[in-house]
Order: C-alpha cells, then structure tokens, then sequence
C-alpha cells in the first residue's frame, strides 16, 4: 500500500487527484495542470516533495564519507550552500541525483523519493567509523515562481530572504534553500511536520496555487532537467546524461566511488542527453525511437509544452548526431530537431 505525506488530506481537501507515485500517493494535479504550471511560470505555485528522502549526515568523518560516496566535492561548500551530484556505482553508473546543504554541524543531503531505500541502504555500506546518518522525516515544500519569496514572507513571519541561489537559511527549525525543479526563481523549504502543516494553509491564504506531479513535470522538462530512472539511472554515467559537469577531478587523489571506470568515457562519450523539440503534429513521449545522421537513439521523456505550446523532450543519441532527426511515433516518422536545453527559463522561452 502506498505511503501518504503528512499533507495528504490538505491535498485532497484542495482537489488533488491523488495517484501512486514512486510508491506515494501524491496529487497529480487539483483540477488543471496547465493552470498549475502557468501560475508557477507568471506568478507562484507550490507542491509537496515531503516524498523526498532527507538524510543528515554529521560526525569527524561526514565530510571524508561525502567526498567519497558522491562525485562531486563537496569541500567547495561554504556553510548553507548546496551542491548538485550524483551519487555512482562502481561502473560509473548513477545511482542517484542529490543535493548537499553544508550546515554548521555537518550536512544534509535530499536524495529522491524513488531510490530512498537503495540509497539509504547504500550510506550505510560505505558509512565510516565517526559519523552518523539520520533519516529524518519532514514535510517539504517547494515554492516556485517569480512571486514565490514575495509571498512566502506574506504568508509567515519570515525576514527578508537575501539568499543566492544554491544557498539556504535558517530559521529556527527550519532549512529554507534557495533551490527547485521548475526553471523558476523560489525556494525549497524542509521544517517540521505540524509547522509545515500550518505553512500550507498560510500559502493558500496568500494566493499561492497548489500544484501536482503533471506540472512538476512539464516545469522540470521546459528547463531541461532530468529525472532519475527515465533520462539517467545505473546504467548511464553522468557523460550521457547532460550532468558530466557535476564531477570533479580536482584534486587528483580524491578517491570518490566511480572515478576510475569514468576516466575513459569522460574524454569521448558515445551518447549524449539533450533537447529535441518536434516539428510535426504529435506527441513525445517516453522511449519512442529517434533516427539521427550518426545511428539511433531513443526518447527519455517528453510532453507537450504549455509554454511553448509544441511538444518538447530529452532524447539519448549518438554524440555525433546532428540536429535533424525523426521520431517513430506510432509507427509514423515524424520530424524533429536536436537542441541544447534548458527550453524555457524563468519565463523566457530559449529553444524554438
């Protein structure tokens, strides 16, 4: 039976349709996904991510576990920044997509909701001697649009948030970062479960519309980011999946799990994750096949694009490719174009 998030009857008292999601049951959406995802691009929008796994990691050793167990490094953290990184197997394989916040006692690392028991599992086989790892369930919202600070302070009693990008804050108990999935300025904030609970109803008296996993999806594909076990997994090192610039080679005698089956590929990589947005009427979607100049290639994830209003994805295809291509869609070779993503960011559409 899936699992609910302290927030689930706030969802289903505002409408959400709930679905099982990565073993969740989560609102895939309150009525419109196209208003969802149209207040996050012009105004504010919010979606539970309380599903996401949240880990602090602390002790002598935390640092030392991290540099290992994640490929990038995170010495550069100065206290309340966050890092991007994946965490690989052996085989330079991606076992998961995280970010770390640097606290001042240790970290916190958010890993996704769909890999928290391989994931959780996986810190505790390469854990050293003096650190600890606690899972700690909170609620989590994510806040996204160009007003989504200005009414996150309407709505609590917050100071005014100065902070950068890939940075957080502390306010009593809770983590607020300067971070998200959407393309859009906003904030992620981890506190408390009956703080969180009251932060929700204090968002909705403020104007901010909630929004379900359809709009989260369309906002994370119009700016180009990926999401684990559809455009990468085990099986596809950082190299083919648009994130080689998460792993850190400097300094050399940092041992960090996969560096060594990643030498070889990061200098020519087969394949490559990009953008493609379809010319002819259809739809993309998940492993529909491309055709390229260079060989075949394969849809990781697509959709129709509200903003764009053209149907959009990320494609997996031979590093050689060009940028004309086609897309088997039912049987039927559409046409198509290779682009570099993101497609939209902060309400500017970049990729035509």
């Amino acid at each position: 039976m899936a699992d609910k998030t302290p927030l689930f009857d706030a969802h289903v008292a505002a409408g959400g349709k709930m679905v099982d999601f990565a073993g969740w049951m989560m609102p895939v959406n309150y009525g419109s996904q196209i208003e969802e995802h149209t207040a996050v691009r012009s105004d504010a929008g919010m979606f539970d991510v309380s599903h996401m796994t949240i880990v602090d990691i602390d002790g002598p050793d935390a640092e030392d576990f991290l540099r290992k167990v994640i490929a990038n490094d995170v010495t550069t953290l100065a206290e309340y920044q966050a890092l991007y990184g994946a965490a690989l197997n052996a085989h330079g394989g991606i076992l998961d997509d995280l970010i770390v916040y640097r606290l001042p006692k240790g970290f916190r690392v958010v890993v996704n909701a769909s890999t928290r028991e391989k994931m959780l599992d996986w810190f505790d086989a390469q854990a050293m001697t003096n650190m600890r790892i606690e899972h700690k369930p909170q609620i989590m919202l994510a806040v996204q649009g160009p007003e989504a600070i200005n009414k996150l302070l309407a709505a609590t009693d917050l100071p005014e948030l100065s902070i950068k990008p890939f940075f957080a804050a502390a306010h009593g108990d809770w983590l607020i970062g300067r971070t998200g999935y959407t393309g859009e300025d906003g904030v992620e904030v981890m506190l408390p479960v009956e703080q969180g609970l009251a932060l929700w109803q204090s968002l909705l008296a403020a104007g901010v519309k909630p929004a379900g996993l359809g709009a989260r999806d369309t906002l994370r594909l119009e700016a180009g980011l990926n999401l684990y076990g559809q455009d990468m997994s085990e099986a596809t090192s950082p190299y083919v999946s648009n994130i080689g610039w998460t792993v850190a080679w400097e300094p050399a005698d940092r041992g960090f799990i996969g560096r060594h089956a990643l030498q070889d590929v990061r200098l020519a990589p087969t394949h490559k994750l990009t953008g493609i947005i379809l010319g002819d009427k259809g739809v993309l979607r998940h492993d529909q096949s491309v055709v390229t100049d260079a060989g075949p290639g394969v849809v990781t994830s697509g959709t129709y694009s509200p903003t764009m209003q053209r149907s959009i994805g990320l494609v997996r295809v031979p590093a050689q490719a060009g940028d004309d291509c086609s897309v088997d869609i039912r049987g039927s070779l559409k046409k198509a174009r290779l682009v570099k993503p993101p497609f939209v960011r902060k309400g500017k559409i970049l990729a035509n």
